[in-house]
């Protein structure tokens, strides 16, 4: 048999399958009716990283970060959200940025202070990292985690507990 009868032949047998409509409108109608109102949807939550950005870092990012910390076995942490000039040589004709500063005094008293840049105000915007030791502008700007789509919460806990790790300010080799 030919290809070109198979779409015919199932055309066919589709309509042979296919009962005849013998229910009259007026049961279609009533039947209509008696179905339950649909249930309302409950109204999901909205997300942490949903608050405003200013709310969202005080809020939740600063004490779940210390906490992070706290279980590094680092303590006496100061944790700040300010608005101020980028702390690293160079960059102090760029407009001020909204930061997370953390510093800390490690076991040889030596205070250590790292920034959190975030440039557009918002936790998926674009990111900088900086860190110094004992008092010194920081000499280095870098990106962080500028190839993330969507963050959240504990990804940007966990983020910055690792850029902190490869320093070896958290944990010796």
């Amino acid at each position: 048999m030919p290809l070109y009868f198979v779409p015919e032949i199932l055309q066919r047998i589709h309509l042979k399958a296919m009962p005849e409509e013998t229910t009259p409108d007026s049961v279609k109608e009533e039947a209509a009716d008696a179905k339950p109102a649909a249930k309302p949807k409950k109204e999901k939550a909205p997300a942490l990283e949903d608050k405003p950005f200013a709310t969202f870092i005080q809020d939740d990012f600063l004490p779940a970060l210390k906490t992070g910390l706290e279980q590094q076995g680092i303590s006496g942490v100061e944790l700040s959200f300010e608005k101020t000039a980028i702390a690293v040589k160079g960059f102090s004709q760029y407009p001020p940025c909204s930061q997370v500063v953390g510093r800390w005094n490690s076991g040889y008293k030596q205070p250590r202070q790292f920034n959190l840049y975030f440039f557009d105000d918002e936790i998926n915007g674009k990111k900088g990292f900086s860190y110094s030791e004992s008092g010194n502008f920081a000499s280095t700007l870098e990106s962080f985690r500028i190839d993330e789509r969507k963050s959240d919460l504990g990804l940007l806990v966990f983020w910055t507990l690792q850029r902190l790790n490869a320093q070896k300010w958290l944990v010796r080799n």
